[in-house]
């Protein structure tokens, strides 16, 4: 097997060479009816939250905790008019993912076995580093500082489900299948280049574009934040022999002294 291609197993968690999973966005399809975001908010229990009219049809205007899905309403100019396009925003499963390389946590964010980045908030110790670490903005936290987002199903794919939002869409302008397929899909249906096909090793959600990714709100090359091999190559390290000492040095305490005793007298 050549060097790259283990290089991309390690990476991944995953074998992406063969049938990773993942989903094909096309935007042309979309007619903007939101129903994935209610699907998403129903499946994975999230709750509502208040919103107000900011004189556009988009809302809400972010991800938040409880929104891991959203739909972008990008309006242009054209010669013709006016012209909509609706982009969805959402974790985008990355084979090569920043959050997962930076995450101090064990466990907090782990890849699953169709190839999902999922989290686990009991592991999570809001640091925030994953937010630095990715190139589309995505990760939100919640009222506890603990990490939020789209974890593609996890708990459905596992069961040979496809996720709540590619099962709702009306259009199928999403949908969910091995990810070598979907990109045969857009090719065959005439979309020449897929976006994601090889950035950061493969991205798990592919777009169908016709136009330039920054025309949809997309970076063109999405790449990882400085601060990644900052992390990674001396703060990490660092904070794991701080760690250590810090445990030894509680240890040897423990032995010398002992444990530190309570008075229990009460007040005078």
């Amino acid at each position: 097997m050549a060097l790259e291609e283990m290089d991309k197993r390690r990476l991944s968690g995953v074998d992406i060479i063969g049938r990773k999973k993942g989903l094909l966005v096309t935007p042309d399809l979309c007619i903007g009816c939101r129903g994935c975001q209610t699907a998403c908010k129903e499946w994975n229990k999230l709750p509502g939250e208040g919103t107000v009219n900011r004189g556009t049809y988009e809302n809400p205007p972010d991800l938040t905790p409880n929104l891991y899905n959203r739909i972008r309403f990008v309006e242009t100019s054209t010669p013709d008019g006016l012209r909509w396009l609706f982009v969805s925003q959402r974790c985008m499963h990355c084979t090569d993912a920043g959050c997962i390389r930076v995450c101090p946590s064990p466990g907090a964010l782990f890849r699953t076995p169709e190839g999902a980045v999922a989290f686990n908030k009991a592991r999570c110790i809001g640091c925030k580093f994953c937010v630095a670490g990715c190139p589309f903005n995505i990760p939100r936290y919640d009222e506890n500082d603990r990490i939020s987002k789209c974890h593609l199903c996890s708990d459905r794919i596992a069961n040979g489900l496809s996720p709540a939002c590619a099962k709702t869409c009306p259009t199928g302008a999403i949908s969910y299948g091995d990810r070598v397929d979907l990109i045969r899909e857009a090719r065959t249906s005439g979309y020449k280049a897929v976006y994601g096909e090889a950035d950061l090793g493969g991205l798990g959600v592919l777009f169908a574009f016709r136009e330039a990714p920054s025309f949809y709100g997309m970076p063109d090359k999405p790449s990882f934040s400085p601060t990644i091999g900052l992390w990674k190559g001396i703060l990490k390290p660092l904070t794991i022999i701080g760690l250590a000492g810090a445990v030894a040095a509680a240890a040897t305490h423990y032995v010398t002294v002992g444990p530190k005793e309570i008075d229990e007298g009460g007040d005078e």
